[in-house]
């Protein structure tokens, strides 16, 4: 049997990591009610390093709390029931869900039913209840299990990229005629340009902005009207004008887009932290302020709106038809063990996960 690990980072230097030792399974003690899941596979993408890069201001450290000064990076994977004292719950069932980079979770199952539960666990009570659920993939009709690997890399994030295009919509795209996306080659702008593509054609043009490496990757999605490296920023027009959506997080660039496009910039919408170490700049900004996109708020709206399951129903039509559109995407890249962990958060960290590469971890 291999040891049971727990992956931790320093949450003061995110580089920093360690690796504590776990009791094996049949040694953790359960109290009624709760089951052990192994988690078997997750995904690592460019959002796990904003859940690290945003675990204060954001509650992410609070789902999974490890000792004072260390964080457990949450991360989408599935997992399968060890033990279960948990009525409703059996023993080798298969679950999808939110995890800490570990070899295992204990959770407290509450709101058991076909599509699976929620993690009832004391310290998770104020956390949104979209990342406290588990579905069972025996009754999920959107599991596949032969694409495991793009619902763990693509459909965390596709909620969110689903989530933008209705509030961008929802707002008349803030009188703008062209959305800008930074860190184009993110999974979710690629979502989010797949989206305003398909359904606002006529609408809006998509204008990605990449590094240099990544232009030719992200034009030949087919999503993007255009696609720009950062240096060029300055040759887009400011008629029609603009909404940015960022995902990179970059101040210097957020700078030279609000400079740029002046009063001609509609909204700035800050999603993510892909250049989480950009750096920060103290000037005033002309135009808009950004706000944070709140994806819970969007989904609060559209439940009062659409109804129960409505939200669901339209967020899973979406979701079929992006993974449709993916097709060879990416090469997907599935590794074992601590050193294989380690290594490739520090490179998420710096930004250095290929696009082209779906990145699977297991401990």
């Amino acid at each position: 049997m291999k040891d049971a690990v727990d992956f931790q980072v320093r949450r003061d230097d995110l580089r920093v990591h360690r690796q504590q030792a776990l009791p094996q399974p049949d040694a953790v003690e359960l109290a009624a009610g709760e089951v052990l899941l192994g988690v078997d596979v997750f995904a690592l993408t460019a959002n796990n390093v904003t859940y690290a890069v945003a675990g204060d201001m954001m509650n992410y450290w609070d789902f999974f709390p490890a000792e004072d000064g260390w964080g457990r990076v949450p991360v989408w994977g599935f997992g399968d029931v060890l033990r279960s004292r948990a009525e409703g719950v059996e023993e080798g069932e298969r679950f999808y869900g939110y995890f800490p980079m570990a070899s295992q979770l204990v959770v407290s199952p509450t709101r058991v039913g076909p599509q699976g539960f929620t993690d009832g666990a004391a310290h998770r009570q104020h956390l949104n209840r979209v990342y406290n659920t588990y579905n069972r993939v025996s009754a999920d009709p959107g599991y596949d299990p032969a694409r495991e690997a793009e619902q763990m890399l693509l459909r965390p994030l596709f909620m969110t990229s689903f989530l933008l295009d209705d509030y961008l919509a929802d707002n008349d795209f803030f009188g703008a005629g062209q959305v800008l996306l930074t860190s184009a080659s993110s999974k979710t702008a690629i979502g989010l340009a797949h989206l305003l593509h398909r359904n606002r054609a006529g609408q809006v043009r998509v204008i990605g902005l990449t590094s240099p490496g990544n232009r030719a990757f992200c034009e030949a999605l087919g999503c993007y009207h255009q696609v720009l490296a950062y240096a060029d920023l300055e040759d887009l027009g400011t008629d029609p004008k603009a909404v940015v959506v960022d995902m990179a997080g970059d101040a210097p660039l957020r700078m030279r887009i609000h400079r740029h496009f002046g009063d001609a910039l509609r909204h700035d919408c800050m999603v993510g932290v892909t250049h989480w170490e950009a750096g920060e700049t103290e000037a005033e900004l002309p135009g808009p302020a950004p706000q944070m996109f709140f994806a819970p708020a969007q989904i609060q709206k559209r439940a009062g709106d659409w109804g129960p399951g409505g939200l669901e129903q339209r967020a899973g039509v979406a979701w079929a038809g992006f993974l449709d559109a993916t097709g060879e995407m990416f090469e997907v890249r599935h590794e074992r063990g601590t050193e294989a962990v380690a290594k490739r958060w520090l490179e998420a960290l710096d930004n250095r996960l290929p696009p082209s590469c779906g990145q699977l971890l297991s401990l």
